[in-house]
């Protein structure tokens, strides 16, 4: 598939309360483009970023990835976005990408906040994974991630690189620059998604969701409460990948 189109949800979640939250997101999801093929939603999206896991966790079995798998499979688009999953006795922090057909890929979140003592409440992932979507191949990560740039290294010959996240505004200048790096060292799409609003522990969220191209150019972005659209075409990816040739003198090194 030559262009995928994307559609961002920079949303103001509801604290700790996943039923309402989903509400929210049926209204949105009614009201999208009928040629949307994926649709983005933040970190979390069920619940903001809480480190009161056992308040708010569901299985892969549990009502929202359910709820996704329908959603998906009627309206005919891919949904993505991280929520809390209890699984063999432990909470993670997992990105789920819900296809239309409700085949579901998931990733844990590397590294942990310890900021916030996300690693004391949920189990870090220990891989990278890889997605493919309609002929795309997608880097799924959430939030803290993006600090980490070895760990999203394109070895992959990924053509899309996703950021789900819950970033704070006293640190959002480094959200925006550390999106257009990771695009630019990675010859890549770079799509970052973040909340807005204030949650109950009194953080305030900015947004700032955007789209930047292999180059690092600014292809949407949004401070306010609403869905952006990005068309993303695959064909001036590989035009620059092989004009430039960036990535094939990239460092060799092996993740430990």
């Amino acid at each position: 598939m030559e262009t995928l189109k994307t559609a961002l949800v920079q949303a103001d979640l509801i604290w700790e309360a996943p039923g309402k939250n989903r509400a929210y997101f049926e209204r949105v999801f009614e009201a999208l483009d009928s040629d949307t093929n994926l649709v983005i939603l933040p970190e979390m999206f069920t619940s903001g970023f809480t480190m009161s896991p056992e308040a708010v966790y569901e299985t892969m079995d549990g009502e929202t990835v359910s709820w996704m798998k329908e959603r998906a499979r009627h309206y005919g688009f891919a949904i993505a976005g991280s929520l809390v999953i209890r699984e063999d006795g432990v909470y993670r922090n997992r990105f789920l990408f819900v296809h239309p057909h409700e085949q579901v890929d998931h990733y844990d979140k590397r590294h942990a906040f310890t900021y916030a003592g996300e690693h004391k409440a949920y189990v870090p992932g220990d891989r990278r994974e890889l997605i493919t979507y309609k002929g795309w191949k997608i880097f799924p990560q959430v939030c803290y991630d993006l600090r980490f740039p070895v760990f999203s290294r394109n070895d992959m010959d990924y053509d899309l690189l996703i950021y789900v996240a819950n970033w704070p505004v006293m640190r959002i200048d480094a959200w925006d620059a550390l999106l257009k790096a990771r695009a630019i060292e990675n010859m890549a799409y770079c799509i970052g998604v973040n909340r807005i609003g204030k949650d109950a522990n009194g953080y305030e969220y900015p947004g700032h969701s955007g789209v930047y191209d292999v180059l690092g150019r600014e292809v949407v972005h949004t401070t306010k409460e609403e869905v952006v659209y990005a068309s993303l075409e695959k064909t001036p990816v590989s035009k620059l990948r092989n004009k430039l040739g960036f990535l094939k003198d990239r460092d060799q090194f092996d993740l430990k």
